[in-house]
């Protein structure tokens, strides 16, 4: 490692010198302290990005298997999503009032995803608290269920923990300036068990189960066959509207794992990279939850329900999004990925045997994690008990200064439409370089 740091500064010497201007002005001296999360000795700073190849400060240019945490899932800068964001601008930003394109929009969603009703948020976070805010209001229930392990942005209501001894939910110690009891409204059960899943609903107190169909942000963790088909099953059983935040399992296929999968949530949220990068966020639910969701808010007093923002589905996000499901979400994008996760799977699982290694690589569509244990997880806990915080900063920083970009936090390496061998080969040398250099 200090090796790979002493390389790092030499390398950039122009990123250490913006991270010192930068820090005079900025916390932590990024814009976001999310941007300081990444195992430099200097925060790396960018020029730019265009497919799956980022530019450097320095002028290195980086195959990009991070995807701005799949916020560029698709590349970065499509052609079709950048044009239509340039012809917006020139027409108008934002108006608080529906684009002429809307009701395109609303039926390109409904093809695409399988739901007929739809509304709009600026992100994932935003959507997930909107559609938790209407499930209570539907249900007239208070609490609500997540998976230990899950992640759904910055919603509080799923910012908290389970304890591994009484199944009780937990403050969890890194939120900042928590002052609502959240675990008191907030339920917590391991993944992928069925009867702790129903234990939680018996009472009939938990308006929605929010979760991702794998989870994703805490490792990779698939769902056990037949899993989400018996959990929908106990969802409705008990009253509770199961909701699906496919933010991060988009690359499943054309229509997210959901539609992939045959299954059909009542409600679906979709952020990132439903936009083509752009800030904006998706969620969509079944005629019969619209009903109920129409009855709530009618039969409400006059106000602010809570639930939107001045620049939700503004002019220039509708463009992106219209330009997205068009150009981005089709079966020849999807076939392109697919290529090359297939590429990338092969030579990593090749690279672990050739080097006996006895780690994992657990896919997901286009999404893919190296996991430092023998067995893919099948919880959170799973993933608690193997991880390996040093030996993953290792990683990070000797692909970054071998020209190939991973995501922070964990080993998610995901790929684009734009990924090309090149790409994918230039990982796999570094990955094998890496895998000869630990002791």
């Amino acid at each position: 490692m200090d090796a790979e740091r002493q390389r790092f500064l030499a390398r950039h010497p122009r990123s250490c010198a913006l991270a010192q201007q930068a820090a005079g002005h900025f916390l932590f001296g990024v814009p976001l302290h999310w941007m300081r999360d990444w195992p430099t000795p200097a925060t790396l700073f960018v020029r730019a990005a265009r497919g799956a190849e980022l530019t450097c400060a320095d002028g290195h240019v980086l195959a990009d298997f991070c995807l701005g945490d799949t916020g560029a899932m698709f590349g970065h800068s499509p052609p079709a999503v950048a044009q239509a964001l340039a012809e917006q601008a020139a027409r108008g930003l934002t108006s608080m009032l529906p684009d002429e394109r809307a009701a395109e929009v609303g039926a390109l969603l409904a093809q695409r995803f399988g739901l007929p009703c739809w509304q709009l948020a600026m992100t994932a976070s935003d959507a997930n608290r909107f559609v938790l805010r209407w499930a209570r209001a539907a249900t007239g229930r208070p609490q609500v269920l997540v998976f230990d392990g899950c992640y759904h942005g910055a919603v509080d209501d799923t910012l908290v923990d389970r304890d591994p001894a009484t199944g009780a939910t937990l403050r969890r110690p890194s939120v900042l300036g928590a002052v609502h009891d959240h675990p008191a409204f907030t339920r917590v059960a391991p993944f992928n068990d069925l009867a702790a899943l129903e234990r939680a609903l018996v009472d009939r107190q938990v308006a929605a189960l929010l979760a991702e169909p794998a989870l994703t942000n805490f490792g990779l963790v698939p769902p056990q066959d037949g899993f989400w088909a018996e959990a929908q099953a106990l969802c409705r059983r008990h009253g509770t509207l199961l909701v699906l935040d496919e933010t991060h399992t988009l690359s499943s296929g054309v229509g997210g794992w959901a539609r992939t999968h045959g299954v059909t949530p009542d409600v679906w949220v979709a952020g990132k990279a439903v936009a083509g990068g752009v800030p904006c966020a998706v969620y969509g639910f079944t005629e019969e939850v619209a009903q109920r969701l129409r009855a709530v808010k009618e039969a409400a007093p006059e106000g602010h329900s809570g639930i939107g923002t001045t620049l939700t589905a503004n002019a220039l996000a509708l463009a992106a999004l219209h330009a997205a499901l068009t150009h981005l979400h089709t079966e020849a994008t999807y076939a392109a990925m697919q290529q090359a996760a297939d590429a990338l799977q092969a030579g990593l699982e090749a690279a672990l045997r050739r080097r006996g290694r006895p780690w994992t690589v657990t896919r997901l569509g286009a999404r893919m994690e190296l996991q430092f244990m023998p067995t893919t997880p099948r919880n959170a806990d799973d993933v608690r008990r193997h991880l390996q915080p040093r030996l993953e900063q290792s990683l990070h920083l000797f692909m970054l200064n071998r020209g190939v970009l991973l995501t922070p936090f964990h080993g998610m390496l995901l790929c684009s439409p734009a990924t090309s061998a090149a790409h994918v080969e230039r990982l796999l040398q570094a990955f094998d370089d890496w895998l000869a250099a630990l002791v």
